[in-house]
């Protein structure tokens, strides 16, 4: 009942991953594959911290 209320931490993160994700595509569409790369880490690192939070709920 009380966890009604309580805001999802990840909501924000996962927003952030798909704005990533759909900066790297147009990136690559562009033809600059090294900077899609580099943009494609930073969403990796940070699905990581997602599934990792997650995790951590779930304790």
């Amino acid at each position: 009942m009380f966890g009604l209320f309580k805001k999802d931490p990840t909501k924000k993160l996962r927003k952030d991953l798909q704005a990533l994700q759909e900066k790297a595509m147009k990136m690559q569409r562009n033809g600059d594959i090294r900077g899609s790369s580099m943009i494609s880490q930073q969403a990796d690192e940070l699905w990581q911290k997602i599934q990792q939070l997650e995790a951590e709920e779930k304790k």
